[in-house]
């Protein structure tokens, strides 16, 4: 049976169902409890599994990590994405490498979760989009969920991960995005992309809000131009026999994200589909994304520095004409 769920609902969902099953899986962090959660998750492992905790992300980050190492499933969560700044050692340093450095011996099953993405009105030091900082640092995985199904099925897989795991949510999608959601349990694997619309002129990959927008600006040139949006739901690994598979059949790749272009994951899914399927293309490859620039308060700066439907709309055309 289906039933309709908020993005926020189905990462709640996820995380009880998971506590339920597993008493090794804790959560620790900022806004956990009924600020961010349904009470029911705060309420029922309050008294041992659920601690709120000070803005001390170095302190809860790297006694996640050290707990992961012991054998236990801590998710620890990061009120904003930009506070990423502040714990970077025990992820990169520490959490990333300790399994290569102990020859396989220790084991880091850990997930890390954060509200990413500008939109809110928030300024520059709470708008951020790091993505791209964890997907160059080995010994992450890195996911990105679109939707409400994939939020839910993406959180249990990465909980039972026996890595670490950074796991992104785009603040805006926990005001806007519902959507339609088995009874049950369901797993989205890591590592596997969906195709979100098909189409047949030009792939459009868009990476988490950025699948809402394409899906937006595909609808907007229906009848004129036929896109196929491709959610790639996990960066690291990244799936590219699906991505591959869409280009060979459009020919035609755009690549949206909230982030910054410079050095975003834009590029280097684009360098992938160069050095493994040239051949497939028939015009330049391109990425939209946000402006090279710190985010401003204004809401109609802030606008101007993302990505908006109709943007994609424009650089399709372009691609395609």
């Amino acid at each position: 049976m289906m039933r309709e769920l908020a993005y926020t609902e189905a990462i709640s969902e996820a995380i009880t169902e998971e506590m339920e099953r597993d008493e090794t899986v804790f959560s620790i962090g900022e806004d956990i409890g009924p600020v961010r959660s349904r009470e029911r998750l705060w309420e029922q492992f309050m008294e041992k599994r659920a601690w709120q905790t000070p803005i001390s992300e170095s302190g809860f980050v790297g006694l996640a990590t050290g707990a992961a190492m012991t054998g236990l499933r801590p998710i620890a969560v990061i009120m904003y994405c930009d506070f990423f700044t502040v714990c970077m050692d025990p992820i990169v340093n520490q959490a990333a490498k300790v399994h290569l450095m102990s020859g396989g011996e220790i084991k880091v099953p850990m997930v890390i979760r954060t509200p990413a993405g500008a939109g809110t009105r928030e300024g520059g030091h709470h708008s951020g989009s790091l993505e791209s900082w964890f997907v160059h640092s080995p010994g992450l995985k890195v996911v990105m969920p679109s939707d409400p199904y994939d939020a839910k099925g993406l959180m249990k897989s990465a909980i039972r991960d026996d890595g670490p795991v950074i796991y992104i949510q785009h603040r805006l999608l926990h005001r806007f995005s519902r959507g339609q959601c088995p009874e049950g349990e369901w797993l989205v694997p890591l590592g596997k992309a969906s195709v979100k619309r098909e189409g047949t002129d030009v792939t459009v990959i868009g990476i988490s809000i950025g699948v809402s927008k394409a899906l937006q600006a595909a609808e907007m040139l229906e009848g004129d131009i036929s896109v196929e949006v491709v959610d790639p739901r996990s960066l690291v690994p990244l799936d590219m026999e699906t991505i591959l598979a869409s280009v060979g059949k459009t020919g035609r790749l755009l690549v949206v994200h909230d982030a910054p272009r410079r050095g975003g994951v834009g590029a280097e899914i684009v360098r992938r589909v160069a050095e493994e399927g040239f051949d497939l293309l028939q015009r330049p490859p391109r990425v939209l994304g946000g402006l090279n620039t710190p985010m401003p308060y204004s809401a109609p700066l802030e606008d101007a520095c993302l990505p908006q439907p109709e943007d994609i709309v424009a650089a399709v055309r372009e691609i395609v004409n």
